[in-house]
């Protein structure tokens, strides 16, 4: 909180720095803009964007020309962030409007962390073991899917705007340098070790490979339907083989000592009330006040995604049957899929011109929701309750959608106030807000001893997202627009970008081995003094120190 805290006062001060100037810096405009003939190619470049053009204007102008400009109507979202930065509040209180955005971001990536790791992962692994598959099959496949998740949903909602498509470019860049520097970095200070030499050659060769395949793309400026299917395979070592710190078995011996010595049966609604209390007792008891606070902020939102996405888990021995709360995600899930899909395009939908879908929806739900509830029992899960992890896998993945749409547009509009292109802001705010879980979850996996299996989850999941993330979104956005994709790279600063990723991904190649893959203290100083050079050159090609003469 308190990063939030002083990020909310550095981008306000931002803003009370360029209003009481007057200056506005106009970003470069060498790119092409969009041709009339709709057969062309979309043009993914931020250049000819006019709502930058609104700092220009006078404060008392402003709203007006948000409200009349196309370029200003984002339609990938709920709410026009725009008009409320301009429009809601009167001009000298922008700065709080900027504020309460931020705070707004803080619990929206709050939301992808909730969504992902409580609901889609947990969703994803009943998939894989009700499917039988192997442990490398589903590390290489649903595993990096959940882990990769916020990145790769952010990738596809920014690609599908062209005025936004620089987040995802900044955010994959962004994010693959942070972790292989200032995550990798930090868990060679918190555990030095000896890495695996084959499978660390393997990771940094391949998303090397990934790297070069994404910059070759941005060079040439354009993309097919064949280089977006690009299939990524990969395959486990046997170095890297660790026992599950938080296993099936290890929970299963947990839980029976906390198990009652008569069998007892609870009511229907207390069933229901413990089932939406998503804090543990116990554990409550063993953590942290800061723990405990974070905790706090969160139950609200964990309640309301406990309403709405079903959780199947194999480790228990219930598979986490809740008969109450189970037959209302019948309701409750549909209709969020309706409410939220496509930023919420279908819940005005009437069929035929008579008839609600979302009205459809429930009634079908409401009718599904009886049927189980009578053929069933609180104590033993029917046979079809796998299907259940299918219907949390893709509710959780539409709110995700729908929560990263909102973050790049919320990012757009702070680029429009404050005057920054979008790839500065996916490669520091939206790259961090993405990376920050996964970021203490590699810590501590290397605190608790297991530094291989940390080093090798920095390099795994970015591959993935990297890979995935401009192959969805790419290969959406030809389905939409029925044409190839071309790329306008915003600057230098996107050549500095993929740089610095480039270069960090060489040394490492060269450095780790002339070590003697051991990766020591100095290794691990060496990777975070590099992100900071990194970032302070990436600040002042943004702000125009350094430019191409």
């Amino acid at each position: 909180m308190c990063f939030a805290v002083y990020l909310s006062l550095l981008l306000v001060f931002s803003y009370h720095q360029q209003v009481t100037s007057g200056s506005h810096v106009l970003r470069n405009q060498h790119g092409v803009g969009l041709s009339k003939n709709t057969t062309l190619p979309m043009m993914f470049q931020n250049n000819n964007d006019e709502c930058d053009l609104v700092m220009n204007l006078s404060a008392a102008d402003r709203c007006a020309f948000v409200k009349n400009t196309p370029d200003c109507n984002m339609e990938d979202g709920f709410i026009n962030y725009l008009q409320v930065a301009f429009c809601l509040l009167p001009p000298n209180l922008t700065p709080l409007t900027i504020t309460l955005c931020i705070i707004w971001l803080i619990f929206l990536f709050i939301i992808l962390g909730l969504a992902a790791s409580k609901f889609f992962c947990p969703n994803l692994s009943a998939i894989s073991t009700s499917l039988h598959l192997t442990h490398n099959v589903a590390g290489v496949t649903f595993l990096a899917l959940g882990n990769g998740a916020p990145d790769v949903f952010s990738a596809m909602a920014a690609f599908s705007h062209p005025h936004t498509a620089g987040l995802a470019v900044g955010a994959l860049f962004g994010a693959g340098i942070f972790v292989t520097t200032v995550v990798a970095g930090s868990v060679a200070l918190v555990k030095p070790f000896a890495v695996a030499s084959r499978p660390f050659l393997r990771d940094v060769i391949f998303y090397m490979a990934a790297v070069f395949w994404t910059f070759l793309m941005l060079y040439r400026g354009t993309t097919t339907l064949g280089e977006t299917l690009a299939e990524f395979h990969s395959s486990d070592s046997s170095d890297d083989e660790v026992p599950c710190l938080t296993g099936g078995t290890v929970q299963q011996e947990y839980e029976s000592e906390y198990r009652p010595l008569l069998p007892y049966s609870e009511s229907t609604i207390k069933i229901l009330l413990s089932s939406l209390n998503p804090v543990d007792n116990r554990k409550w008891r063993r953590k942290s006040w800061s723990w405990r606070v974070l905790k706090v902020l969160k139950t609200p939102l964990e309640v309301l995604l406990l309403l709405c996405i079903p959780v199947v888990d194999p480790d228990k021995e219930d598979r986490n049957w809740r008969r109450p709360l189970n037959c209302l995600h019948l309701i409750t899930a549909p209709l969020v899929c309706v409410l939220t899909f496509q930023s919420g395009i279908y819940g005005d939908y009437m069929i035929q011109g008579q008839f609600p879908l979302w009205l459809l929806i429930f009634l079908l739900g409401l009718f599904l929701s009886a049927i189980v509830f009578c053929t069933t029992t609180n104590e033993c899960p029917p046979k079809y309750h796998p299907l259940f992890s299918l219907l949390g896998f893709v509710v959780s993945a539409v709110l995700i959608s729908a929560a990263a749409s909102e973050v790049v547009s919320l990012l757009h509009m702070l680029g429009v106030v404050l005057s920054l292109s979008n790839t500065v802001l996916g490669l520091t705010l939206l790259a961090w807000g993405n990376s920050i879980g996964d970021s203490f979850s590699d810590i501590t996996i290397a605190r608790q001893g297991y530094p291989r299996m940390a080093i090798s989850a920095c390099f795994g999941g970015i591959i993935f997202n990297m890979l995935f993330g401009v192959g969805l979104g790419c290969l959406l956005q030809m389905v939409q627009t029925h044409s190839y994709v071309q790329f306008e790279a915003e600057g230098l600063l996107t050549w500095i970008l993929a740089a610095s990723l480039g270069l960090s991904l060489v040394l490492s190649f060269v450095i780790v081995p002339l070590c003697r893959f051991h990766l020591g203290r100095a290794y691990g100083i060496f990777l975070i003094v590099f992100y900071a050079i990194f970032l302070i050159i990436a600040l002042l090609t943004e702000f125009g120190k350094i430019h191409i003469v």
